[in-house]
């Protein structure tokens, strides 16, 4: 369906670990910012009533890998640009969407702990979906079966980066909400602004790194990569309506299960005990990191002027 997609099995993108590394610094800046709206009650009532969590959840890691194979099997990419769907699709939301939930006016602590118990699962969940998924493409397309192999995930390495990503900041940012309420009511608007403009920055440097690469063959899978990400937005958001959530948790969801960890599946890809870096892989998830940011901030703002009929 897609012609020319060959090409990018055989190249590489300029993606180094200190660029994943300062992405991660960016993450828990915002994270702090994050957290000085976050309130413990809010957080008793997720735990309370689970079920906007339970289908949170379900949405990441059963229904969308489930939908990123159907999509795969209708558009039939290459198998580096097929499994680099199925990998993305298999990770744990990103936790950029705590931000950008923030943003929408949605219900934050979800999307915290969704983000927290995702972290948690993928450590069971990435490989494992990733191996059923990819190992079905793959009898499908005999080319995949060479290109799979096992993911393993540093369990410790994971809760790592979980702490440090989310637990740190976050309960930094609470207890500095905590013992300077005045200080915070005065730095919380200027700290979401600098936050976005870190976050765009980030987005402006990642292109400008591959800006050759980006013109010569973004034609190729911005629109795979366009319809992907679409198809999680509104998977989340389906999921939510179809069971009457709150339209605060709505928005959460819907947030969270369209913006992916796909450090994570560039983390991955680029190992050298994995998948070395293939090109059809690693530009999926590159690029996919790249327009989630874009969509989830559009999404995020419009829902940010958009009141809410009920919270």
């Amino acid at each position: 369906m897609f012609e020319g997609l060959e090409v990018l099995d055989t190249i590489h993108l300029n993606f180094s670990q200190d660029s994943l590394k300062l992405l991660n610094i960016t993450i828990a800046f915002i994270m702090f910012g994050v957290a000085l709206e976050l309130k413990m009650d809010r957080f008793k009532h997720v735990m309370l009533f689970p079920k906007s969590t339970l289908l949170g959840v379900a949405a990441q890691f059963l229904i969308m890998p489930f939908l990123t194979f159907l999509l795969v099997l209708i558009i039939n990419p290459t198998p580096g640009v097929a499994l680099g769907m199925i990998l993305v699709a298999a990770c744990p939301g990103g936790n950029l969407s705590n931000f950008m939930t923030s943003h929408a006016k949605g219900n934050t602590e979800l999307s915290v702990s969704l983000t927290a118990i995702a972290d948690l699962s993928a450590i069971i969940m990435t490989p494992l979906n990733f191996a059923f998924w990819g190992g079905l493409y793959a009898k499908f397309y005999s080319n995949a079966s060479q290109m799979l192999i096992p993911v393993e995930i540093d369990a410790l390495e994971m809760i790592k980066t979980m702490i440090i990503l989310l637990g740190i900041p976050l309960t930094v940012g609470m207890l500095f909400s905590k013992y300077f309420p005045v200080i915070t009511k005065i730095i919380i608007k200027p700290i979401k602004l600098l936050s976005l403009v870190i976050f765009g920055s980030y987005v402006v440097v990642a292109l400008a790194k591959n800006i050759d690469y980006f013109l010569d063959y973004i034609h190729l899978i911005f629109i795979i990569v366009l319809i992907h990400n679409a198809l999680a937005f509104t998977t989340g958001y389906s999921i939510a309506r179809l069971f009457k959530l709150k339209r605060r948790d709505v928005r959460s969801i819907t947030i969270e299960t369209g913006i992916q960890n796909s450090g994570l599946a560039l983390v991955l890809i680029f190992n050298p005990n994995l998948f070395n870096g293939i090109g059809g892989m690693a530009f999926i998830a590159a690029f996919w990191g790249i327009w989630h940011i874009i969509s989830g901030l559009t999404v995020s703002s419009i829902w940010s002027f958009k009141p809410l009929l009920n919270k």
